[in-house]
């Protein structure tokens, strides 16, 4: 897999790179086909669910839960910067969470079904959400000024990211076994 932009070093380019896989696509609609895309990729993986395909990366549970820990992270982020006025966004280093969490060893329906409450909870934030509240901004630790709407399509960017390196996760576990 080719290598990705540091989310805290290079912020505009992990934000660009993110947004350009959303495109042109509505973030709603791709964020609500999420789940059913998991669940199929989940039932694809059978026994090679919790195979690294190197040390340094992640499984494809790992990668499920990371998705849940980010839907987690948005679920506050959105709120916040919906309620408060420019608040302050922490960031978290996603490989402690997906280690010191255990995600490898997670159950796949359990995360899945936290992902899926999650994510519809905040759809329909979304949906409820006014025009002046998606303008709303909070200041995240690490890429500044993010307003909820840019939040939002940086997530449904950052499903489609990975999604595909679950596939690419996949491939390589099959291909060196």
């Amino acid at each position: 897999m080719a290598t990705t932009p540091d989310p805290i070093a290079e912020a505009a380019a992990y934000q660009r790179l993110l947004l350009s896989l959303l495109g042109d696509d509505d973030p709603m609609d791709v964020q609500d086909a999420t789940p059913a895309k998991l669940h199929a990729l989940l039932a694809e993986a059978g026994p090679n669910l919790r195979t690294r395909p190197a040390p340094k990366e992640w499984s494809v549970i790992e990668l499920l839960g990371h998705l849940v820990d980010a839907e987690m992270v948005m679920s506050a982020r959105y709120r916040w910067t919906i309620s408060q006025d420019k608040p302050p966004l922490p960031g978290y280093d996603q490989d402690l969470w997906v280690d010191r969490l255990r995600h490898n060893a997670d159950e796949p329906d359990a995360l899945l079904g936290t992902f899926a409450a999650l994510r519809g909870a905040n759809l329909g934030l979304w949906q409820r959400s006014s025009e002046s509240d998606r303008e709303r901004v909070a200041m995240h630790a690490e890429r500044g000024p993010e307003s909820y709407s840019l939040m939002f399509r940086m997530l449904a960017g950052h499903d489609r990211f990975h999604l595909n390196q679950m596939h690419d996760t996949l491939r390589q576990v099959r291909a060196a076994s």
